[in-house]
């Protein structure tokens, strides 16, 4: 751990806890867990990047860091239980008297998607939506490994695709692969093979939906 000088920015980081909490920033106070620090950092990268203010509790009140150990926990998050491992911007901030921020810039992936090492040695990737971050769902992951991975899968607008197309475009709001599959009579490993191909043409994406809890194929903006 880097030895790591604290300056002022008092005001500087009264202004950040006024955003609150939400798709770019996370408050961490009690520093702990390795991992779950590392679900907010994979989140981050998986996104658009983001911070941590670490020192600050959930309901915004500057406490400080309570130990230099702290940002230990976070090096060691990044490093060792994000795969791959993500390299964060660390910069310390005096608030109030003995009281001391961290802010933890975190890039966006060049590669996605980023994973955790859960329990077990179970790889999990995660995504930040609003304020949270959101277990990526298994077909989401599979369509952005093919993509950074340059995957050579065959991208062919056949029948089946041009159906979903069509039925996705109708839906205005996205539609699951079980709620795809069912009009077309088509099996759900057929519809998650052809929402793949939709994806890596660059025709369809996918969105979370805060209200069902489930990511949804949407036509791509």
């Amino acid at each position: 751990m880097k030895d790591i000088k604290a300056i002022k920015g008092r005001y500087y980081i009264q202004r950040l806890i006024e955003e609150g909490e939400h798709e770019c920033q996370d408050f961490k106070f009690a520093i702990g867990d390795a991992r779950k620090i590392a679900r907010s950092i994979a989140a981050f990268a998986n996104h658009k990047g983001g911070r941590l203010l670490v020192g600050v509790k959930d309901n915004g009140v500057v406490a400080g860091v309570r130990s230099e150990e702290d940002i230990f926990v976070v090096e060691q998050a990044a490093e060792m239980c994000c795969v791959p491992p993500q390299s964060i911007e660390v910069t310390a901030y005096k608030t109030d008297p003995g009281q001391v921020v961290y802010k933890v810039e975190i890039a966006p992936a060049t590669m996605r998607p980023v994973r955790v090492k859960e329990q077990g040695g179970v790889l999990r990737a995660y995504v930040r939506v609003r304020d949270e971050n959101i277990a990526l769902d298994p077909l989401v992951e599979r369509a952005w490994r093919a993509r950074s991975e340059g995957s050579n899968m065959l991208l062919q607008l056949d029948e089946g695709c041009r159906r979903l197309l069509s039925l996705i475009v109708e839906s205005k709001t996205g539609l699951t692969p079980e709620e795809l599959a069912v009009p077309l009579h088509l099996g759900l490993r057929a519809t998650e093979d052809a929402l793949l191909r939709l994806y890596a043409m660059g025709v369809t994406d996918f969105v979370f939906d805060p209200s069902r809890r489930k990511f949804l194929t949407v036509v791509a903006e």
